[in-house]
């Protein structure tokens, strides 16, 4: 079973890549920038390690199609090549 924190909320995965980046970005800044408390340092933190999780999610799910479509491709090449190679 995995922890509230391992898991982004469903308002986090809502977002679209671009969104969570953005979102992300600014937490870094104002982390940077300082001048916040102990506590709201925490949060920043916790919802950055939140957001990238929802980046690291999108890129991987951007990254298994991309594959499945590769192989599909590379398939129908060798059907494709097997058929010429059959019928010479």
């Amino acid at each position: 079973m995995t922890s509230e924190v391992e898991q982004p909320t469903a308002m986090s995965e809502a977002l679209g890549y671009e969104q969570a980046r953005d979102e992300l970005i600014e937490v870094v800044r104002r982390l940077e920038a300082g001048g916040t408390t102990l506590e709201e340092s925490l949060a920043l933190w916790e919802r950055g390690e939140e957001l990238a999780k929802v980046c690291r999610r999108r890129l991987d799910g951007a990254r298994a199609r991309l594959d499945a479509a590769l192989a599909e491709e590379a398939e129908e090449d060798q059907a494709e090549d097997e058929e010429k190679d059959g019928s010479v």
